[in-house]
């Protein structure tokens, strides 16, 4: 499994806004082959600051399967046009995980 990770910085004033649009685009990821599940975080110490966790079967399941899709363009429509600047996205791979 591959976890994909944003951080995202959402222009101040529009994070509610955002968080509803998001909630929308939920259902445009969550149907691409592959996708596992995905959280999205608020930040605590900075109110437009957010995190966002995907989990991939595999990075292509990402990068072609969904950035490639027909999806991705209503999450783009969506979501977008909050961020500034935009997020870099980055894939990470298991190497030890340990919860009680």
């Amino acid at each position: 499994m591959i976890l994909e990770v944003a951080i995202l910085y959402v222009k101040k004033g529009e994070e509610l806004l955002f968080e509803k649009d998001f909630g929308i685009a939920g259902q445009h990821i969550s149907s691409i082959n592959g996708y596992v599940g995905h959280s999205l975080r608020k930040c605590i110490e900075l109110e437009n600051k957010y995190i966002l966790l995907v989990d991939w079967e595999k990075i292509e399941d990402h990068t072609i399967g969904f950035r490639e899709s027909e999806q991705y363009l209503e999450w783009k429509k969506l979501l977008h046009h909050y961020y500034d600047p935009f997020p870099v996205v980055e894939h990470f791979e298991m190497i030890l995980e340990n919860k009680k």
